[in-house]
């Protein structure tokens, strides 16, 4: 019998939503797995900062800090643009999936997960 979670996506994005109910859209983005701050001005963001984790402790949420990147000025955070609109796909690795050469049996499909 399978205990997997079915819909661990939805699940975390509505989590997500009631940790940051008011944030969500003004000064907080969250996509997949991934939390933004984002700002005007350093002092402003300091205040957004302390809301954030002030959220995260009354929920019981912990950040990994080998995962977390602070004062990043709209520069690449793994696949993902943090811009002042939102987060963005990277487009060169989306160019770069989308101009994939096809597959021709299941072992290259296997060397490209290994």
């Amino acid at each position: 019998m399978s205990f997997d979670l079915k819909s661990a996506d939805a699940t975390y994005q509505r989590l997500m939503g009631q940790i940051f109910k008011g944030m969500l859209n003004r000064n907080v983005e969250v996509y997949v797995d991934n939390i933004v701050v984002k700002s005007d001005s350093c002092l402003q963001h300091i205040q957004d900062l302390k809301e954030v984790f002030k959220a995260l402790r009354d929920h019981g949420m912990q950040l990994n800090p080998e995962k977390c990147a602070f004062g990043v000025e709209g520069e690449k955070i793994l696949s993902f643009m943090p811009i002042h609109r939102g987060i963005e796909p990277n487009l060169v690795k989306c160019k770069a999936i989308t101009e994939m050469r096809k597959f021709e049996n299941v072992k290259e499909i296997q060397n490209l997960i290994d």
